[in-house]
């Protein structure tokens, strides 16, 4: 049986924001580790590992230490590049060899997520919108990413609000 994206039945999490930087600049903030470092992840995260390999099939693998010092490690697979446009990546929780892995807190998440991140310029100001979708996943797993939106949009949310600080400050 074919892999398939899962739509499950909240739909899919969506969620946009609007930044004062043209596209170009936006497209380097999300494919260029010396940018992702300073604003990626949860807040109170920081990147430890970052090595991005930006084609169709490359990857981009990284490390987020917690405040505890705790280490995890995430992964996306590069499926479509379209240039400043936007990609489409496969999601997942990683190990530091790059194999895919459980979500450390959550036995039933998804083990991949189909993200398509679109980047639309107005006016010189860059609108960035990030669709996720359960990727193959079991009924539980769907179940749990149905369930999983609301705290998605909190990490994004401040992930989001890391980027347009780290977008201030250069």
């Amino acid at each position: 049986m074919p892999a398939r994206n899962n739509a499950g039945e909240k739909g899919p999490f969506v969620i946009s924001r609007t930044y004062d930087v043209p596209r170009d600049v936006m497209w380097r903030l999300w494919t260029d580790c010396e940018h992702l470092k300073h604003w990626w992840g949860p807040k109170g995260f920081t990147i430890g590992i970052c090595k991005m390999d930006l084609r169709v099939g490359g990857s981009f693998l990284y490390s987020m230490v917690a405040p505890d010092g705790s280490e995890m490690w995430g992964k996306w697979v590069f499926r479509e590049i379209n240039e400043p446009h936007g990609m489409t990546v496969l999601v997942s929780f990683s190990d530091k060899n790059a194999g895919v892995t459980r979500h450390p807190m959550a036995p039933t998440w998804p083990l991949q997520n189909l993200s398509t991140m679109t980047m639309e310029e107005k006016g010189g100001k860059t609108t960035i919108t990030v669709r996720w979708t359960a990727y193959d996943a079991t009924k539980e797993e769907q179940s749990t990413f149905d369930a999983g939106h609301d705290s998605m949009r909190q990490g994004f949310t401040g992930t989001f609000d890391q980027l347009e600080a780290y977008i201030e400050s250069i």
